[in-house]
């Protein structure tokens, strides 16, 4: 049986991963619009045992990001935490040595071969928060199994960084799961079917 693989990615209505915009929060992150149900239930996402995967960019973003956070911002959530202790598997052709990340493996090659090969070998489901052109590819071969957007209520017209889905191949999305958090932000779950 293969282990189910979940992109799992923050967005704005416009499709933006991160801003460079004044929006009450940390660069990035949740645009100011967190909230005790979105607090929660990113904790019990990831309250569960399963193995991240992480492209070389975002291992460095979150660790930098972490590094240089104090004890009462955001990137010290306690779902963030939570994160950062689970085992991850990080695809890199360029990264060297130790990460500053407790149980983190550096794997080189294809991310595709070995995104294949962890979804047949791993025990525990596989995600990844992030991690945007890994995660492109991966849909494009069929390796992605759940797409998990959270939708903050912003558009980021002028201040949006990181196209979550530029360049990506064209999906069907089947709704799986939708819910609501703390009145304005939209969690949706879909499983992708590359259209053709």
């Amino acid at each position: 049986m293969t282990a189910t693989y979940t992109f799992d990615v923050f967005s704005s209505l416009d499709g933006f991963g991160a801003h460079n915009g004044d929006w009450g929060g940390e660069s990035g992150g949740y645009w100011g619009k967190q909230g005790p149900e979105f607090l929660d239930r990113r904790l019990a996402l990831y309250d569960q045992e399963q193995r991240m995967v992480f492209g070389a960019t975002t291992i460095r973003a979150h660790a930098q990001i972490l590094a240089s956070s104090t004890e009462e911002s955001e990137s010290r959530d306690p779902w963030v935490t939570r994160m950062r202790d689970l085992p991850a598997t990080v695809v890199s052709s360029t990264l060297q040595g130790s990460l500053d990340w407790p149980d983190a493996t550096i794997v080189s090659g294809d991310a595709v071969d070995i995104v294949a090969r962890l979804k047949q070998e791993s025990k525990v489901p596989l995600r990844s928060h992030g991690s945007l052109s890994l995660n492109r590819a991966l849909m494009a071969a069929g390796l992605v199994d759940l797409v998990q957007v959270t939708i903050f209520p912003v558009i980021n017209g002028r201040t949006g960084l990181d196209p979550i889905f530029q360049g990506a191949a064209d999906f069907d999305l089947e709704l799986i799961e939708h819910r609501t958090l703390d009145g304005h932000t939209q969690e949706l779950t879909y499983r992708p079917t590359l259209h053709a």
